[in-house]
């Protein structure tokens, strides 16, 4: 058991960073700033400058990671996307003319962008067109340039397995009505130009809200409450305001070097948030980079905050340090300082430093799988500890760890541990 335990702060892989990096480019390389054109500028239809710029506009509109699987043909659909409405499928986008959109002109691509609606039917908002409807048209036309580009798949798409009423798709016009905005509301203030470009970035291409913003009820987005953080799925996504990035003690330079990389010294990336790093955020330029970061923390970041000192039970502390000592040291230090290319710090990291323990708990339970980051970088599997630590041991050792190195009160209880094992992993 030893063995499996002591790899238990991997879990701990950072899920912050906005879903932002929901956008692929793959036209520039990460060192680059002017590679490629820049989104929104003026290219000629149908030229070698359009091509380049869609291609880099879709990974930055991060177009792979629901409509390419691991084993699948790219763009030809079927990634699931679980909700609390039912299952998503990600559609066949190839240029393929019976199952994709081969017989799509640009003006239909703009409007299902633009508006969520194809030729034959109303999308579900599973497809962010509630955030892409701020796209310029240019760059609608540069993406499908692109698209139109690639070999076509002749795959059907999956449909959606939805339950009753949320399977009636007309319903979505009037979903529409009252929930369609032509912009997103900003977490953060400024008006440089690296911080209007990081909000076209992040609003529009990247759709950070979509995961980091709370909803309500009908499944929309909560705008009084930008990238405040919400629980989709089983791994939130974590707050992501300026406040929230500070609280856990996120700087512009850590920021950078985590959409670069994936890893930085407040965790690396995880759940939903690894393949944006790895399918999108890496390929981004230098300069989208800081104008994402530049928006995320705005144009008068607000300093990191310190670890909080923080009393607590002895016994209980005592208990999970024992924990701690004989499962996790071996790789994450006994001081929580991780292992360079084994295993993260515990100390600083956001996941324990996050109010919230969830994403920590889920994190142990269930584990994380083995990831590859750009470069040379990579972290094993982590497997989950629920058939090895009882609900108590799971509560001592998280206690003992937000405490420690988190700033968070020792408050996580069995109870807390054992509901969370009932929940549905996926």
């Amino acid at each position: 058991m030893m063995t499996k335990l002591r790899y238990l702060g991997k879990a701990l892989r950072m899920a912050a960073a906005p879903a932002l990096a929901a956008t692929l480019l793959a036209a520039c390389d990460s060192g680059s700033s002017s590679s490629t054109p820049a989104a929104g500028s003026t290219v000629k239809p149908g030229s070698a400058d359009q091509l380049a710029l869609g291609r880099y506009l879709t990974k930055a509109a991060d177009c792979a990671a629901c409509h390419t699987t691991a084993t699948g043909a790219p763009f030809a659909g079927g990634v699931e996307l679980a909700s609390p409405f039912g299952k998503f499928y990600g559609s066949n986008i190839t240029p393929d003319k019976q199952h994709g959109i081969g017989k799509w002109n640009a003006d239909q691509f703009y409007k299902a962008l633009h508006d969520g609606v194809t030729p034959d039917r109303h999308l579900y908002p599973a497809m962010p067109y509630t955030s892409y409807r701020s796209m310029t048209r240019a760059d609608s036309d540069a993406i499908y340039a692109y698209l139109m580009q690639q070999k076509p798949v002749a795959v059907p798409s999956k449909q959606a397995d939805l339950k009753f009423p949320y399977n009636m798709r007309f319903g979505m016009m009037f979903w529409n009505v009252p929930f369609l905005k032509n912009s997103l509301s900003d977490a953060s203030a400024g008006q440089s130009p690296a911080w209007l470009r990081g909000q076209y970035l992040s609003n529009a291409l990247g759709h950070c809200a979509e995961c980091h913003s709370p909803r309500g009820v009908f499944g929309q987005l909560d705008l009084s409450k930008p990238l405040a953080g919400a629980a989709l799925g089983r791994v939130a996504a974590p707050n992501i305001t300026p406040a929230g990035l500070a609280a856990v003690g996120w700087t512009a330079a850590d920021l950078q070097t985590f959409f670069a990389t994936g890893i930085a010294p407040q965790g690396s990336a995880y759940g939903e948030m690894f393949p944006v790093v790895h399918l999108s955020t890496q390929y981004l330029s230098k300069d989208d980079l800081a104008a994402i970061t530049t928006y995320l923390l705005g144009d008068k970041p607000l300093p990191p905050e310190p670890v909080k000192a923080i009393s607590a039970d002895a016994v209980e502390l005592d208990a999970g340090k024992r924990l701690y000592t004989a499962v996790c040291a071996g790789c994450h230090g006994f001081q929580g300082e991780g292992k360079p290319h084994v295993a993260v710090a515990m100390k600083g990291n956001s996941t324990v430093r996050n109010t919230d323990p969830h994403n920590l708990i889920v994190a142990m339970l269930d584990g994380i799988e083995a990831q590859k980051f750009p470069g040379t970088e990579s972290l094993q599997d982590m497997p989950g500890f629920a058939g090895q630590l009882s609900d108590k041991e799971l509560a001592q050792l998280s206690n003992f760890l937000r405490a420690t190195w988190g700033g968070q009160a020792a408050e996580v209880t069995p109870d807390r541990i054992k509901s969370m094992r009932l929940t549905t992993a996926h």
